[in-house]
């Protein structure tokens, strides 16, 4: 079977989730410049709608629809078909935290797992199963937003990288099907972006930022705007690439992970601020 064609985003119809918000929005922003038909769907309607007037009536759909709900998203599709003729580049981005405070697995609130599970993963699951017939017919692509936390360690964070590692190995299974019908996916894996997504670790908690701190060597440390992860986005895209990393220091990470994570992994281990901070974290 030959390889499928690059694709030409000035002749595309691409939904986006999470599009009213971060690293959404500015994946919307510039597909969109770059001509390509765009259905923003994100939770609230009056969000996404305000997105979408940033872009333009011109080429936009805006939905309000809850990622967790399938009949929601299997309602999504049939909008941007109805509206534009067809789907061809689905991005199932939306996601959520575990909230303003880290918690350890032990302490961490009931539901807190389940809700992010749902977003993350089982939100995920949904754009991708009701995107999944109109992207084979057009031959298109499906993008998963996973993330660095796919591949590193989760400490403070554990309910988040399961789902992001759980996305990845849904991404890997999708692109291997999709094969079979010319179609593509791919996965996403952002660092460090500067939405409020990660306000948690960078001063809006005291004792998870200690521990991004201790835990991640500096260079790997400092955020990057949306906008860098939109344009790498819509170049990983047309190209149909695999794996999109953004930024791109962290390729050797994660292409090195069965080496380099039980390095980090004894490092954190044995750090004795880490262990403390850990404590904090149970008792306030």
């Amino acid at each position: 079977m030959t390889r499928a064609e690059r694709i030409d985003l000035s002749a595309s119809v691409a939904l986006v989730t999470g599009a009213a918000g971060g690293i959404g929005a500015a994946v919307c922003e510039e597909l969109h410049r770059r001509g390509a038909a765009v259905v923003l769907v994100d939770l609230e309607q009056d969000r996404v709608d305000a997105a979408a007037r940033r872009l333009g009536a011109e080429r936009t759909l805006a939905l309000g629809a809850d990622v967790t709900d399938p009949d929601a998203m299997l309602t999504a599709v049939a909008a941007a078909r109805d509206t534009f003729g067809a789907l061809d580049i689905a991005i199932a981005n939306a996601g959520i935290s575990s909230g303003a405070q880290a918690f350890t697995i032990s302490g961490a609130p009931d539901g807190v797992f389940e809700r992010v599970i749902g977003v993350n993963l089982q939100g995920v699951w949904n754009t991708v199963r009701s995107s999944l017939p109109a992207v084979i017919d057009s031959r298109g692509h499906i993008l998963l937003t996973s993330s660095t936390y796919a591949y590193v360690n989760g400490l403070a964070n554990a309910p988040y990288a399961a789902s992001k590692a759980a996305v990845e190995s849904l991404g890997r299974s999708l692109r291997t099907e999709l094969a079979a019908y010319r179609a593509s996916a791919g996965v996403l894996y952002p660092g460090w972006i500067a939405t409020p997504i990660a306000d948690v670790a960078f001063g809006g908690d005291e004792i998870a930022t200690e521990l991004v701190h201790r835990a991640t060597p500096s260079p790997l440390r400092k955020p990057i705007a949306p906008q860098r992860v939109a344009r790498a986005v819509a170049d990983g895209i047309e190209r149909r690439s695999p794996r999109i990393q953004v930024p791109r220091r962290w390729i050797p990470v994660a292409a090195l992970r069965g080496l380099v994570n039980p390095l980090f992994d004894l490092r954190m281990e044995r750090d004795q601020g880490i262990a403390e901070r850990v404590r904090q974290l149970d008792e306030r």
